[in-house]
């Protein structure tokens, strides 16, 4: 009886934080304490205040701060509990107010209490608190924490401060694999493949040993640098290391990926056709792997083929993610097929139940661009820029001025160039097409006026880059 009323009340609980209905949390609240449950778990205090904080206004901070005076300081264990429930809650805001609370009010801070400090103020893309809990973290000795040593490096590393996450990574005593990962995250966040290739390397003489994670990443800048020989390799490590890759579902799509982007389609095709076989001989084959191979296609410049293999993963009853419809729908448009890219722009939502995004109108719009549908879509683009406002935005207007060049619509380029440069005015690729569309009927005054403009606003047009491997 005693714990179907525990039951109960937890429900009741999850239910207020659902309804954000204040007044039945206060008048729970009150039952609590008149009957003494309050006070036999942590848990209890935990959850109470995380629903209540939860359900006030964002900048109630006193009331915040009122409810944790309710809890006993000297111990940590329901400052931890309610840290953990705003953090896996997407509540990052109150996690940081919470850890604050604790070390003003002298409640003492564990490896959990820093753990979810740092993973809060990089929700929250806060380097300030983050360098204070890193400062915090060194005078109270816990740097010995390979947990709370990760946790930092991670956080350096997904705030895009590599360098700082290089240091703090050094000034781990007690190194280990999941540490080393997240800086080798971030190197690959940052598109610093080769560093990342060299701290590889440098984990062999930390004597750390390449788990999953680690291989995919080595897969990943592989790719990042074209450099199929060293790929090849990885994929021969991967062999010999991983006894289980048919269960490993994104270290074969990394295999694919990599073989995709280094121009060796038919060897990634062979990854793709050999994977998702288990010891039983059934296949699995999940979004991730089509996705990959689809991509793979795409990339290349197979259209035709990333229709087919659509059609197929269909058939197989899987159901396509917004990275495969991003990918088909512009294999539609480069493929003169826009009934189909359009059909498939509207199954996303009637079949799929999913939202398009930015990238999918970019695609449709591409799509009718390349189909000379130019009036349908500049009304799709005006339409959207009424709702909306986003780089994603300006690059659309950029594709409509492209085709505008391509099918020589003067006119309509110079207001499709308007109407970006209102958006943003600095964006070099606009001024650079809409001079390509000058150039193609010969009117060089108007491309004069458009270099004497870069010049005041000080706009340089980027230049080209490209590389090769070479092998010996």
């Amino acid at each position: 009886m005693f714990i179907q009323k525990l039951d109960s009340i937890n429900g009741f609980l999850r239910h207020c934080f659902q309804t954000k209905n204040v007044r039945a949390i206060k008048k729970l609240h009150a039952h609590l304490l008149r009957t003494g449950l309050l006070f036999i778990s942590p848990s209890f205090e935990s959850k109470l205040i995380f629903t209540y904080s939860t359900c006030l206004h964002r900048n109630n901070s006193k009331t915040v701060t009122a409810l944790l005076n309710c809890i006993n300081p000297a111990n940590p264990l329901p400052f931890n509990m309610i840290l953990s429930e705003y953090c896996r809650n997407g509540f990052s805001f109150l996690a940081l107010q919470t850890f604050s609370f604790m070390h003003t009010n002298g409640v003492p801070l564990d490896t959990y209490s820093f753990c979810c400090s740092s993973v809060a103020s990089c929700s929250m893309k806060d380097v300030i608190f983050g360098a204070q809990i890193h400062s915090l973290v060194e005078k109270s000795g816990w740097l010995s924490s390979v947990f709370v040593g990760s946790a930092l490096v991670d956080l350096y590393a997904k705030l895009s401060l590599i360098n700082d996450a290089a240091k703090m990574f050094d000034e781990i005593p007690v190194k280990n694999t999941v540490c080393a990962n997240a800086l080798l995250s971030g190197y690959g966040e940052a598109n610093q493949w080769v560093e990342g290739l060299e701290f590889v390397r440098k984990m062999r003489a930390l004597n750390l040993k390449c788990d999953h994670f680690t291989l995919s990443a080595m897969l990943r800048a592989c790719a990042g640098l074209s450099t199929i020989e060293l790929g090849r390799q990885v994929h021969g490590s991967v062999m010999r290391m991983v006894s289980d890759l048919e269960d490993d579902g994104f270290l074969q799509s990394s295999l694919i990926e990599m073989y995709g982007k280094c121009g060796l389609v038919g060897k990634a095709w062979q990854v793709f056709n050999l994977s998702g076989f288990g010891y039983n001989g059934e296949r699995k084959r999940d979004v991730v792997l089509w996705t990959s191979m689809l991509a793979v296609y795409g990339r290349n410049g197979d259209f035709e083929k990333v229709i087919v293999l659509f059609k197929e993963m269909l058939r197989e009853g899987i159901s396509p993610d917004g990275v495969a419809f991003v990918t088909v729908i512009s294999a539609c448009g480069h493929t003169g097929h826009v009934k189909l890219g359009i059909q498939y722009f509207e199954s996303m939502v009637s079949d799929f139940g999913l939202e398009p995004g930015p990238e999918h109108y970019s695609c449709i719009v591409d799509l009718l661009c390349r189909a000379g549908e130019l009036e349908r879509a500049w009304k799709m683009v005006n339409d959207m820029t009424h709702k909306e406002n986003g780089s994603y935005i300006v690059s659309m207007w950029g594709a409509l001025l492209n085709a505008c060049n391509e099918f020589g619509t003067v006119k309509l380029g110079k207001l499709v160039a308007r109407k970006a440069l209102e958006m943003d005015p600095h964006n070099v690729g606009i001024y650079v097409l809409l001079s390509n569309v000058y150039a193609k009927f010969g009117m060089w005054d108007e491309i004069e006026q458009l270099r004497e403009l870069m010049k005041e606003t000080g706009l340089k047009k980027d230049v080209g880059c490209s590389w090769i491997e070479i092998t010996s």
